[in-house]
């Protein structure tokens, strides 16, 4: 017998309400599996995994339209979430430097000891491309994508994060899916990916005149020789396929 729960009890272990539940179903986010002869709405564990995607999609700041939007071109789950759990997996990271920055802390001011200023905060900034970012393309290109990235609000912030959560997932999707580096879905992509790059001061992207083409092709390589990136995009062959696409969009358009 498939599994399945009822609205009530969808709601308690999301931590949401059914109210909330039957407005996504209302929306077409989150249609039941099944309504009961009473009227009760239940959902089995496909209609669970969409619910886990719809809420983590809501995390990244993403409206309800967005979100909409994304189920329906996003219909392959594994790969959207394994690109999500990357991004979720780098802010673990994050936060548990600055749970540790903290803890160090407060146990140095019980103790009465000398603060560590250069452990106070680890965790804290976006700086720990720093290095890279000055040895690729100078000390310049770094100082002015950090003063851009400081003098953002909160919310700017945050919108720009799920932008580029949301470009990764696509990426990965697209990958699953085989799509090929040159098809038009592959293309308006490293369109997007493009203008998100030539968004952020001080990269060779942004300025006038700059190497756009060989920047992006650039980076494609990097996706791919760095594991770290190539996550971003469901692994090395994601990597790849953003690399090989990048690659054709910049000999065509840039």
């Amino acid at each position: 017998m498939t599994n399945e729960w009822s609205i009530q009890q969808i709601a308690k272990l999301a931590g949401t309400t059914s109210r909330t539940l039957r407005h996504y179903g209302d929306l077409g986010l989150l249609v039941p599996s099944r309504i009961g002869g009473n009227g009760y709405r239940y959902y089995d564990e496909t209609a669970l995994v969409r619910l886990q995607r719809i809420l983590l999609l809501r995390e990244l700041g993403l409206g309800l339209p967005q979100i909409g939007e994304v189920l329906e071109r996003e219909t392959a789950e594994v790969p959207a979430l394994e690109a999500h759990l990357a991004w979720l997996q780098d802010e673990q990271h994050r936060l548990q430097r600055q749970i540790a920055a903290v803890a160090s802390t407060i146990t140095a001011l019980r103790g009465g000891e000398r603060l560590m200023a250069q452990d106070m905060f680890d965790g804290f900034d976006h700086t720990q491309y720093k290095d890279e970012v000055e040895q690729r393309w100078g000390a310049d290109a770094y100082k002015k994508s950090d003063d851009w990235w400081r003098g953002l609000t909160a919310d700017d912030k945050s919108a720009w994060q799920a932008r580029t959560a949301q470009l990764a997932a696509d990426w990965a999707d697209a990958a699953s899916r085989g799509i090929a580096p040159d098809a038009d879905e592959a293309q308006a992509l490293a369109e997007r990916h493009v203008h998100w790059l030539t968004g952020v001061p001080g990269t060779p992207a942004s300025a006038p005149g700059g190497d756009i083409a060989g920047y992006v092709t650039g980076l494609g390589e990097m996706y791919v020789a760095d594991p770290r990136f190539a996550a971003n995009y469901g692994g090395p062959d994601g990597a790849a396929f953003v690399r090989d696409a990048l690659r054709v969009y910049a000999a065509a358009r840039l």
